[in-house]
């Protein structure tokens, strides 16, 4: 039923719910513990498979195509709510597994979706493990730890930043190495730290590849902006749900109850950092980008350090985190360091 094989003791599946049909792939025996992992931007639940498979026997382990990726039906993403339509996809998923709490594992984008769920359905979670997360003030735009809008209209975030090159090499299901923006070549520069490569790297370019393309899919539509870099969120797409205009999880620090949470980075990563290569504010400081407006109006986004002051928060509120930094490890220690990474993911969970 996947589009790409999978792997022995992955079952695939489409699940049809009252909001979408899901493509869902799952592991471990039906009445074990829920565990439900969320994948990130440009990928797929395929990217979970081995750390499925390499999970304890007492665990069930879910893992859906979102909205707008793999096998899941395709349907639009209304950007102007945020993560709020994964998160009821999500909901309304829980609900034909029989709506029971689980350990929720969100990779980048993942964590995006499962912040907002958290805050949505906290009554659904039993633990939150965030990977490499999306900031709680959303990807661009923002400065400070405090989340504060560059600009009114949140230039600089949403679907206009994306690179229309490495767009237009999706669109055209590329798998050269023939240029820096080729699909390939971005997963293997950005996504792990170099030079590592992922065993399956065919079948995750695969599944990267059937993302959901055009103006309403990703990246999404943009709007013109007088603010530098002349581009403002759009109201479609998944990078327009993450843009700060629409996307704000910091609510996290009050929420209850209190799951405990983990949150796992690279020492290495480029994409979330606060100095991320894909921000305009640290992409402009670097010459980059021309016409940058300077530090005082749009200083590189500290997205490390905002999901740190949010968590911190949380903690002074009574919740519990530990911050996990997995070294020579980029966007996906979970891929680059597996055994690392499940050894303390595992860990966790049984303490919980």
């Amino acid at each position: 039923m996947s589009t790409v094989p999978t792997l022995p003791g992955i079952t695939s599946q489409m699940i049809p719910t009252k909001r979408i049909n899901h493509h869902v792939l799952t592991s471990g025996p039906e009445d074990g513990i829920p565990v439900a992992f969320a994948h990130g931007n440009f990928s797929a639940a395929t990217y979970w498979e081995e750390t499925m498979l390499a999970m304890p026997d007492k665990y069930r382990c879910i893992t859906p195509d979102l909205r707008g990726y793999g096998d899941t039906e395709d349907l639009p993403i209304d950007g102007t709510r945020g993560a709020r339509d994964w998160s009821d996809d999500l909901k309304a998923l829980s609900d034909s597994f029989g709506d029971e709490p689980a350990h929720l594992v969100g990779w980048s984008l993942g964590a995006a979706v499962l912040m907002q769920f958290a805050l949505d359905y906290p009554e659904l979670v039993a633990s939150l493990t965030f990977i490499s997360p999306v900031s709680p003030y959303g990807f661009g735009g923002t400065r400070g730890v405090e989340g504060i809008p560059c600009y009114d209209d949140f230039a600089g975030s949403g679907g206009g930043v994306v690179n229309p090159e490495f767009v237009k090499r999706i669109k055209e299901g590329d798998r050269s190495t023939d240029d820096p923006n080729s699909p390939r070549n971005v997963i293997n520069t950005f996504y792990y730290k170099p030079p590592f490569r992922a065993k399956r790297e065919e079948d995750f370019l695969s599944a990267a590849l059937l993302e959901k393309m055009g103006d309403d899919r990703y990246p999404g539509d943009m709007t013109p902006s007088d603010n530098w870099p002349n581009v403002a969120p759009g109201k479609w797409g998944p990078i327009n749900a993450t843009s700060p205009k629409y996307f704000n999880t910091s609510g996290l620090a009050d929420m209850q109850p209190q799951p405990p949470i983990l949150w796992v980075r690279g020492d290495s990563d480029q994409i979330v950092s606060d100095n991320s290569m894909f921000d305009f504010g640290a992409l402009g400081k670097l010459e980059l980008v021309p016409g940058w407006p300077g530090d005082d109006v749009y200083p590189p986004q500290p997205m490390v350090s905002q999901m740190r002051a949010v968590l911190e928060k949380y903690q002074h509120n009574g919740g519990k985190y530990h911050e996990l930094v997995i070294a020579d490890t980029a966007h996906s220690p979970n891929i680059e360091k597996s055994e690392e990474f499940l050894h303390s993911f595992t860990k966790f969970l049984a303490s919980v």
